[in-house]
């Protein structure tokens, strides 16, 4: 490798009140405000409703209580005295950090009752399973939504066996009933049971609880915090055989930021996103209900230089190659895909465009950038790009600490290498718990040069609000594209889909 194939990207900055700008979510939050804080349209108070258990509801009281106001970080790791607080910072309080009326108590609570639930969790079919631990927590979503005074946001605390059992892979033993067969699956979504004993509409949704009922919710409104009862000890201090957590402070910060996003504010703005450009990320699903192995369905989720999404899903179809192991649109649903996306951003009252970044984790062919470009009005320039996690290959440097992050290897006028995760001299650590994996970018379609492609995914990475991290390894564009089409097409019958992006994540 020759030197001059190798340069460093500045870390990206973040935008928060009074036009200030940092690095950081954390410190920028905790100087300045966030970034809609002056505006009439921002979140002036924060409401939410709370769901969960006896148990659950008195754990979040009890986390809200303690983060309402300040709290620091405790570093008990000899290693992290000196750069504990740059990795975890400090934690100002609810209202101090996000400059609005943010009351710690619930608005509304509803419980769930533990028999029931109980009863849920021993059902051996994982899709019975799954469908009424949701429809519990459905039915007080639904009383919710009925209310007058409309509730921002609504935590949803589930205990940690509901995150245990309900999930793709759980397994459950010495329950109640027996786990169907692939085939009974199939013959279950075909037919209706006269004798009562399954619901066929079950089959019909994701058998990951939190998928699901994001899916189901959408239609009353609401968006969603899922939260695991063990995430909110109201301390620093564990007990043995309890689950290892992040300090109070980093929670208290990942928790709040995700709230004040779904309550629709808007916590800090990209410095590096241009004007007039969106990148658009597809997320590609195989239908297990067909019997054509080829069958398959794209969801695509757009993010402006605002920082907000919007999400769309296409249409099922042969989309998915078995030979060659590789999803692919054709022209014509590719220009739909897009086309519905761009209608929808239109109707969110969206400015003119001037460039789309298309981000895949497959290969774009020819055909579907061409159709891409159908979608687009004339004099808006489409950049096909393949961003993907390339295991083979890696850097390493000299002394204790991988590869810096924001680091690029040019490998041609087309590829390269970015490392998105990786040392960050803000935070004098590395906070991966792995040789940092780089992402491997192509740019296989359109003119954009492979640096200003580099730089604009490097800033993709800051735009997690579901969380209050310097940055992710990955950007928002693929990062959330499994769960987004895990969503919209695990969950293919949901008649209700909200194109915001707050509903999903």
């Amino acid at each position: 490798m020759k030197t001059d194939q190798l340069q460093l990207i500045d870390e990206p900055l973040l935008e928060f009140r009074y036009a200030q700008r940092s690095s950081s979510p954390a410190l920028g939050l905790s100087l300045f405000g966030p970034f809609d804080a002056d505006s009439s349209a921002r979140p002036g108070v924060v409401t939410h409703g709370a769901i969960g258990t006896a148990e659950g509801l008195s754990r979040l009281r009890s986390f809200l209580d303690r983060i309402h106001g300040p709290v620091f970080g405790n570093y008990d790791d000899p290693d992290l005295i000196d750069r504990g607080h740059f990795l975890w910072p400090a934690f100002p309080g609810l209202e101090a950090a996000f400059a609005c009326d943010w009351p710690p108590e619930s608005g509304w609570s509803s419980q769930i009752d533990v028999a029931s639930l109980g009863e849920a969790l021993l059902q051996m079919d994982p899709h019975r399973r799954s469908f009424d631990v949701c429809n519990l927590y459905l039915d007080a979503i639904r009383l919710a939504a009925q209310r007058d005074d409309r509730l921002s946001v609504l935590i949803c605390v589930v205990p940690d066996d509901v995150w245990t059992a309900c999930r793709p892979k759980s397994r459950v033993t010495g329950g109640t009933g027996r786990r169907p067969s692939s085939s009974d699956v199939q013959n279950r979504r075909e037919q209706r049971d006269l004798f009562g004993l399954y619901e066929s509409e079950q089959y019909d949704f994701s058998v990951d609880f939190r998928r699901q009922l994001k899916a189901r919710a959408m239609e009353h409104g609401i968006p969603l915090q899922i939260v695991r009862e063990s995430t909110l000890r109201a301390s620093d201090k564990s007990r043995l055989g309890e689950r290892i957590l992040t300090p109070l402070s980093d929670r208290a910060w990942n928790l709040s930021v995700a709230l004040y996003y779904k309550a629709q504010g808007k916590p800090w703005r990209l410095t590096t996103a241009r004007e007039g450009v969106c990148y658009i990320g597809l997320a590609f699903r195989r239908d297990e209900r067909s019997k054509d192995p080829r069958s398959a369905c794209c969801a695509a989720q757009m993010f402006l230089d605002t920082g907000d999404g919007v999400v769309f899903r296409g249409e099922f179809g042969p989309w998915y190659s078995p030979e060659r192991k590789q999803f692919e649109l054709g022209r014509i649903a590719a220009m739909q895909l897009l086309r519905g996306v761009l209608e929808t951003y239109a109707e969110q009252g969206g400015v003119a465009l001037r460039e789309v970044f298309v981000h895949s984790h497959s290969r774009i062919s020819k055909e579907e950038y061409a159709g891409y470009v159908d979608a687009c009005p004339s004099g808006v320039s489409v950049v096909g790009v393949r961003v993907r996690r390339d295991f083979g290959s890696r850097l390493f440097r000299q002394g204790n600490y991988p590869v810096l992050r924001g680091t690029v290897w040019n490998v041609s006028n087309n590829t390269a290498f970015l490392f998105a995760s990786g040392f960050k001299p803000q935070l004098l650590t590395y906070d991966g718990s792995e040789v940092p994996v780089p992402l491997r970018i192509d740019v296989q379609h359109g003119k954009s040069s492979i640096e200003q492609v580099c730089r604009d995914i490097h800033g993709l990475t800051k735009l997690n609000y579901n969380a209050s991290r310097m940055a992710d390894g990955r950007p928002v564009t693929v990062k959330f594209s499994d769960a987004v089409g895990e969503i919209l097409i695990g969950n293919p019958t949901i008649k209700v889909r909200r194109p915001n992006f707050r509903f999903y994540i």
